[in-house]
């Protein structure tokens, strides 16, 4: 089974180009989504959570995600510690995903993919990248945020270049076609890779 690593910045259309490979009956893994499940059902998690950030770490035994998210992109070390108690649980509920899935390769999508070393643990990795002025459009869209709360994540991750450099594929993703079209290609090639 290939793993393929898929990773780029905060509203770079991670999620889009995600979507459009699961379209191709490609199995998705999205990172995120499963370490705010493991963050709301793990005890241990909760736990360590709790001695982290404080009792109002968690309201109504539901993650409180307002005031981690002040904390964690306001302060490195603890994004950095709070990884440490995620990301291993992450990895691991990854690698009992794969072992159910039936597919030439899989895709798990990670947003600090190169940033926590994860891109080791792929066989190929993709980096979906749009221009600045973009990324902040949709996600002002998107989100309930303001520029400055969207710098301050942008900072906490590489820049694309840096990303660019380690991946085997780049996807420019501006213009929804021309995505898809990209998407196509590499699955193509992904396919020929996995035979």
């Amino acid at each position: 089974m290939i793993i393929v690593g898929l990773t780029g910045g905060i509203g770079s259309g991670k999620t889009t180009v995600a979507k459009q490979f699961n379209d191709l009956g490609i199995p998705v893994y999205i990172a995120d989504v499963e370490a705010k499940k493991l963050m709301n059902k793990s005890k241990v998690i909760k736990r360590k959570l709790v001695q982290l950030f404080g009792v109002d770490a968690y309201l109504d035994g539901k993650l409180n995600k307002p005031l981690i998210a002040n904390i964690i992109f306001s302060d490195k070390q603890s994004l950095q510690k709070m990884n440490t108690i995620v990301h291993p649980r992450v990895s691991r509920h990854f690698e009992k995903w794969v072992l159910k899935q039936d597919a030439p390769y899989v895709i798990k999508e990670v947003a600090i993919l190169f940033e926590n070393g994860g891109h080791k643990k792929c066989d190929y990795t993709i980096t979906v990248v749009a221009p600045k002025k973009i990324k902040i459009e949709r996600l002002l869209q998107r989100d309930e945020t303001t520029k400055t709360k969207i710098e301050a994540v942008m900072k906490n991750q590489w820049q694309d270049s840096e990303k660019i450099k380690l991946s085997d594929f780049v996807i420019e993703n501006i213009e929804l076609q021309d995505t898809l079209n990209q998407v196509k290609k590499i699955h193509k090639q992904l396919l020929e890779k996995s035979v």
